[in-house]
């Protein structure tokens, strides 16, 4: 084994890994994996996180990896769920807030324009919070070059940070207001030891420093700063959150930018609709086409118009075409030609060309609007977290921000008030509203030892919490990270969907190319459709010229093709599905994962935890010899509660539950470790199974067999009672049943699945729970390491439609195993990095929920694909025709996304709940 002395002196270079160890829930677990990555050649720190399931390594990238480092821990026992922080050497992530990234057509876009640099590793992209996440190779391309190569697609970059990276902090110091400020801080900061890199931003007050591990802290670094004598507004580690209020600012910031720009464009357009109502129709105008001109000009060119048009040609030079070049290309053309009127008499298009780009900067707006309400779920969820906390330190009660709470913090929280972080109650009673993690409005009764969520409110009672979790590993910044992923992640029925999109623009282009150089040459052939359209549309004119014809259908097919509709068809019904899910406290951590639920055919049930408590519970009481039912129980209650073992606390629980009390047992003993005795009132109580009450020659026990064999029969354990040896009755205790398993297996009956239980459990005891529940098949005598054998067993028989639900933390194999992993149950302490959805309350009827979500999420899904596949190849071959005024079909364009997006956003009508 090596030294630590010697790690110390095995070189400078040192990276880090985070495991996600989900079956490591003790200290004796975690140090079993410390002492087996000790071992590992290399390994400079090795730390374990029990609430978060992670352990944290510090290596020589030189002498060992994250596949040994993974391999080490699975040898010593443990299923590693997932292992993060895997770049290799000189990859850093930066992600950009790019508001213009409306759909999967302009994300793919980012992307190709992205993949042409050198040194792109990975690229993700998340259409509901705008984001693109790049990992690169700083050695060969950098920050500045990324922003410029989105920009040149034509998207505006908001801001851009350097990812979610442990070592790094983030600082607000408003008095920065100059590089001689900055040069201040830096030498400040350098004087800490363990700071690897800092970087100043004097036009936004941002200090980011990265750290070469979690030292220097925080507090540190910002009293570095103070020191200086620089007051820091704010400071948060690499791994948090963006603030609520950023994120939703920024939202209405563009909202906002959207409306004023349609408004911009809309007072002169309608001016101009109304002069040429007047025109054609009243009195001719003198210079009309002077005045038209004037009021369009600064719609087509100025604010609105004029970012469609930049677009466009930063996208064309960045050879990418994106929805603006289409746009651009229909309202120019019009514009320009309108202007030759002024020298030629002919047809004059600057009305059309105005209306194009108000209709367009109105839809924009539209979708803006309509994709908030969409994501709205994950917006609640951003403004949900309390902002300050009342802390007790040093012996006095004062208040700070959320940001600034530690783990160990002990935070008072008063009536009405928001637990700040993920704790434990250390003092008090209280009543607390767990809606947004569980779905459920009843409020749970929390007492010193409970474990309460951040963000949930404290309904009754001051309470003192002691803080377990804060910051990016609280419960709200899990779900909600979770929610991003799902509203980020790919769908595999999008994969044809994409191909066409990557290639729309293009293709809608060569179309109206084509359809200008037809009607040019060919107009005379084509009439006749143009005749028998103008029976019905009232816009069509057969008698026009070949040069007019020719530009109304090449214009009417740029404007009316909408690759947005294929773009948003996938994610914003992930954004409202997701959403709801969340709502409901089921979380669905892919688009991959919705797809594969709605399929699955048979349900795996853990028994213990999932279908019942996992904790016993006095269930029967049967009285004998002319005994009551609560003689028996108070007996039995008396001595059992001088024993420790589970079961006899759980009579105990079960008689003050009745409203029984307790009395005092004397000479309390355990007798042949196969039960208990004691005296009770001065007579001598004996308690345990049928062979030794027999040893004792305890008289009436043939009448209790029947029902001690039924009781058996039935899964209970079952003890006897003998008063001064004579049998008095039986207590029977059992893994009790949730309130909702029947309920829950019988709605999965109604969907269809075929439900199976597995269990560590004998035969006879699986089948007498399995029977209660209406269960479907049994496997018994399950070890927790032949779980996964069992699942891949049950995938060979049906296919790849097996779904496993439970605890999330013992049975993390087996959630890997199966086509989708559902983790139930533990709330906060659930490993969600081991499943692919997860319940956060117990209950097992949010299975049922989960699927049918699924189904309802993938049916959308599957409508709004159809609706703008049919609607492209309805409306362009339309267009092309000569059938369609321009002016319609940039009305049409618009109401096709609007289409999807509202299809979706009608998704939270569907009801998923179980019937009952």
């Amino acid at each position: 084994m090596e030294s630590s002395a010697n790690k110390s002196q095995s070189g400078d270079k040192k990276e880090k890994v985070t495991l996600n160890v989900p079956g490591m829930c003790s200290d004796h677990c975690a140090g079993i994996i410390r002492d087996s990555l000790n071992r590992l050649e290399g390994i400079k720190d090795v730390r374990a996180n029990l609430s978060g399931y992670k352990v944290l390594v510090a290596f020589d990238p030189e002498r060992t990896d994250p596949d040994r480092i993974r391999s080490t821990v699975e040898k010593a026992g443990y299923e590693v769920a997932s292992v993060s922080g895997e770049s290799p050497p000189g990859t850093h992530k930066l992600v950009l807030v790019v508001p213009g990234m409306g759909s999967d057509h302009c994300a793919g876009i980012i992307k190709d324009s992205l993949n042409r640099l050198e040194g792109i590793a990975e690229i993700k992209t998340n259409i509901s919070n705008h984001k693109v996440e790049v990992a690169y190779d700083s050695e060969k391309t950098g920050q500045d070059a990324i922003r410029s190569a989105v920009e040149k697609s034509w998207y505006e970059v908001a801001s851009v940070s350097g990812g979610a990276r442990p070592g790094q902090v983030k600082l607000v110091v408003p008095g920065m207001g100059s590089d001689h400020c900055a040069g201040i801080i830096k030498d400040s900061l350098k004087r800490l030891e363990g700071i690897e890199r800092i970087n100043t931003n004097i036009s936004n007050h941002q200090v980011f420093v990265e750290r070469s591990g979690e030292t220097p802290s925080t507090e540190e670094i910002k009293a570095a700063v103070e020191r200086a004598g620089y007051e820091v507004a704010s400071i948060s580690s690499g791994e948090e959150t963006e603030e609520a209020e950023e994120e939703v600012s920024r939202e209405e910031f563009y909202l906002t930018r959207a409306w004023r720009r349609f408004w911009i464009a809309a007072v002169p357009t309608i001016v101009i609709m109304v002069l040429m109502m007047v025109h054609m129709f009243v009195q001719p105008i003198p210079g009309y086409l002077v005045i038209i001109s004037i009021l369009a000009f600064p719609v087509i060119f100025l604010y609105g118009g004029w970012a469609v048009h930049v677009s466009a040609w930063r996208s064309l030079t960045n050879r990418t075409a994106n929805m603006d070049v289409l746009i651009s290309m229909g309202s120019l053309p019009p514009f320009v030609i309108g202007l030759v009127g002024f020298v030629y008499p002919m047809t004059t298009f600057t009305e059309m060309a105005a209306t194009i780009m108000t209709f367009h900067l109105l839809g924009r707006y539209l979708e803006n609007r309509a994709k908030g309400r969409a994501s709205q779920a994950i917006r609640k969820l951003l403004t949900l977290g309390a902002k300050t906390a009342r802390v007790e330190r040093e012996g006095r009660e004062e208040e700070v921000s959320v940001r600034e709470l530690a783990i160990g913090d002990i935070m008072i929280v008063r009536p009405g008030d928001k637990i700040p972080t993920d704790g434990e109650v250390v003092e008090g009673q209280s009543h607390i509203d767990e809606s947004i993690a569980t779905g459920e409005s009843i409020p749970v009764e929390k007492s010193p030892g409970s474990q309460v969520l951040g963000a949930t409110i404290n309904k009754e009672g001051r309470i003192k919490v002691r803080a377990t979790r804060v910051g990016a590993d609280t419960f709200l910044s899990q779900v909600i990270r979770l929610v991003e992923e799902a509203q980020g992640s790919r769908v595999p029925i999008q994969e044809f969907a994409d191909k066409i999109t990557a290639r729309f623009v293009p293709v809608v282009i060569v179309i109206a190319l084509a359809s200008f150089i037809v009607w040019l040459l060919f107009a005379d052939s084509l009439r006749p459709i143009l005749e028998w359209g103008s029976g019905f549309l009232p816009w069509v004119d057969p008698t026009a010229t070949p040069i007019i014809l020719a530009l109304l259908a090449a214009i009417a097919v740029l404007v009316i093709a909408c690759p947005c509709a294929l773009g948003l068809a996938t994610p914003t019904a992930l954004m409202v599905g997701s959403g709801m899910g969340a709502e409901r406290g089921v979380l669905i951590r892919s688009g991959e994962a919705i797809q594969t639920l709605k399929d699955i055919r048979m349900v795996v049930l853990d028994k213990t935890g999932t279908i019942t408590k996992g904790e016993p519970e006095l269930t029967e009481v049967v009285a004998a010899g002319g005994y009551s039912e609560e003689d028996v129980l108070t007996l039995a209650a008396a001595v059992e509660n001088a024993s420790e073992h589970p079961l006899a606390q759980a009579i105990v629980q079960g008689a003050r539950e009745r409203g029984i009390s307790i009395d005092e047992v004397e000479s309390f003993q355990s007798v042949k470790a196969r039960g208990v005795e004691g005296r009770v009132r001065g007579r001598q109580i004996l308690i345990g199974n049928r062979k030794l009450l027999g040893e004792y020659d305890v008289k009436g026990l043939d009448a209790l067999d029947s029902a001690l064999s039924d009781l058996e029969a039935r899964g209970r354990t079952a003890v006897l009672i003998a008063e001064e040896g004579s049998a008095m009755g039986i207590v029977a205790v059992a893994d009790a049943l949730k309130p909702d398993s029947r309920e829950a297996i019988k709605a999965m009956h109604d969907l269809g699945l075929k439900v199976v239980m597995v269990t560590g459990d004998n035969e006879r005891a699986a089948k007498a729970v399995a029977g209660e529940v209406d269960i479907d098949e049994v496997l018994a005598e399950v070890l927790p390491e032949g779980k996964v054998d069992e699942i891949r067993k049950l995938q060979e028989r049906i296919g790849p439609y097996v779904a496993m639900v439970g605890d999330g933390i013992n049975d993390a194999p087996a959630l890997k195993q199966a086509n989708v992993g559902i983790a139930i149950g533990a709330g906060a302490d659930v490993a969600i990095e081991a499943s692919d959805v997860t319940l956060v309350s117990g209950e097992l009827t949010k299975v049922v929920e989960a699927v049918r979500l699924s189904k309802a999420t993938f049916g959308k899904i599957v409508q709004n694909l159809f609706w703008a596949f049919f609607y492209n190849m309805v409306a362009i071959p339309i267009a092309a025709l000569g059938l369609l005024h321009p002016m319609i079909g940039v009305i049409a364009m618009v109401s096709s996304s609007l289409t999807v997006i509202g299809n979706s956003v009608l998704l939270k009508r569907s009801n998923i709940t179980p019937d009952t």
